[in-house]
């Protein structure tokens, strides 16, 4: 039997894994303690890992989409937001307000990046001027209501619409120097970076569906060094993914979407994992509905590590007709912070592209796939600095990375391994955990737990 390179590092974690839980069982048995059997918090600091900080047990990733930082904190005090932008005749357009409630949407993908961007270095997308975002289609019109604005691009959400997020910043910490580490704008490039640390090389999105269900004929492009567009693959991957990692060090996780039957196959990235969409992964750790969470949360189930998608209506995506975002996320924070877990977790609120929204700040180059346009990151955790602005240049590797430093995980691509962790800027551990407030929000758990489900994916870019 052959095995891939993936699975060949795989397979010798879990040797590892299983070598230390045996010497952990035989020192046990020869003091006669009994061995860490698990409990309520099973998932907590184990036995066989060692936290960078001693004091996080879980982390939870809440991800939203679609938001520019200059489009959802506008003017939020001590981030570095602009009120205005420029176009690509070189009018200056002041911001106008525009709530979450949409029924048109942006184009976003690496075309509509390389327009807005609108950059003069040697490769597309480079050296940023930030005044192309005109540029980007908008599907206003036909079956969709008109625009309000003659550029809709150029828009902030009022704070009035999305008070939750504003408590959450105020009371915690909101990075303003958070990028994408895919330029392209996609969704689905961002969600494989915020599990694996790479997309295999591709760009934009899929044809059909978001993995290996769409058989060998459903493809997505690939991207050269050149940030040209290279021959086709098939959406169906076998890279090494965190859930991999936490397997083998025998820790639990789970990814809270959407079944891909009622979505139409988009929007759960590990399905576009060969080995985890066709392994016991798939049915034990790939949980939905999204509002299962609470129920884990409840019961004593919060795993290690957790990834929260939205659906639709609850997503901040534009044209998907909601504005309950903000309170479908304060609902996640709440959970955690009434329960057994808010004194060893962290949480990160992060939206996965900027949705082609206007943003003035140029994003830096650091490899041929990125670094993409600005989004907006809030920490949240008993040990996060209290109404505290980062300023400290972060994306999607540096999730990854104070996750594997927290449980003691290898690196998985070029993005981890070269991002900053918010780990020594954003938290402070030598101070006693806080007590939690809850976040004041107009719908709660329970609201989101009996709503009617939403089929629409958030996303099929």
């Amino acid at each position: 039997m052959c095995f891939r390179p993936m699975q060949i590092a795989r397979r010798l974690r879990e040797a590892l894994a299983l070598a230390v839980t045996a010497g952990v069982l035989a020192a046990c048995a020869k003091s006669g303690g009994a061995p860490f059997v698990g409990g309520p918090d099973r998932a907590g600091v184990g036995m066989h890992h060692q936290s960078a900080s001693g004091k996080i047990a879980h982390v939870v990733v809440i991800v939203q989409e679609n938001r520019s930082f200059d489009n959802l904190f506008q003017g939020y005090p001590g981030a570095d937001t602009q009120s205005y932008g420029y176009t690509s005749k070189g009018k200056k357009l002041k911001l106008q307000p525009l709530g979450l409630q949409t029924a048109w949407d942006i184009t976003h993908d690496a075309a509509s990046f390389f327009a807005a961007c609108d950059g003069t270095g040697s490769l597309p997308g480079t050296d940023c001027k930030m005044d192309g975002f005109d540029l980007e289609a908008v599907t206003c019109g036909g079956l969709h209501p008109p625009c309000p604005y003659a550029h809709p691009q150029y828009v902030y959400v009022p704070r009035a619409g999305i008070k939750p997020y504003f408590t959450l910043a105020k009371q915690y910490v909101l990075a303003d120097r958070m990028f994408a580490s895919n330029f392209d704008m996609s969704s689905f490039i961002s969600h494989q970076y915020l599990i694996a640390g790479q997309a295999s090389s591709t760009v934009n999105f899929p044809l059909t569906m978001w993995g290996c269900d769409g058989g060998p004929n459903d493809t997505i492009a690939t991207l050269t060094q050149q940030r040209t567009y290279g021959p086709k693959v098939p959406v169906c991957f076998d890279n090494e993914t965190l859930g991999d990692e936490l397997d083998a060090a025998g820790l639990p996780w789970r990814y809270y979407t959407s079944a891909i039957h009622v979505d139409g196959g988009f929007y759960s990235a590990y399905q576009a994992i060969a080995h985890i969409r066709n392994g016991p992964d798939w049915h034990q750790d790939v949980v939905h509905p999204q509002t299962r969470f609470f129920t884990d949360v409840k019961k004593g189930r919060l795993p290690a590590v957790s990834w929260i998608t939205p659906t639709c209506r609850n997503s901040d995506h534009a044209g998907c007709f909601g504005s309950h975002g903000p309170e479908w996320v304060a609902s996640l924070v709440n959970a955690v912070g009434k329960s057994q877990y808010w004194n060893n977790t962290a949480i990160f609120i992060f939206w996965d592209d900027p949705g082609g929204f206007y943003d003035h700040v140029p994003p830096p180059m650091v490899d041929y796939d990125g670094l993409g346009m600005r989004v907006p990151m809030l920490i949240v955790s008993a040990y996060a600095k209290a109404g505290y602005v980062s300023h400290v240049q972060y994306e999607h590797g540096s999730i990854l990375r104070f996750i594997e430093d927290q449980f003691g995980l290898p690196r998985l691509a070029a993005t981890d391994a070269r991002a900053t962790s918010p780990e020594q800027d954003a938290f402070d551990f030598s101070s006693p955990p806080r007590p939690f407030k809850v976040i004041p929000a107009a719908h709660d758990a329970n609201f989101f737990e009996h709503e009617p489900y939403d089929p629409r994916p958030p996303d099929t870019q």
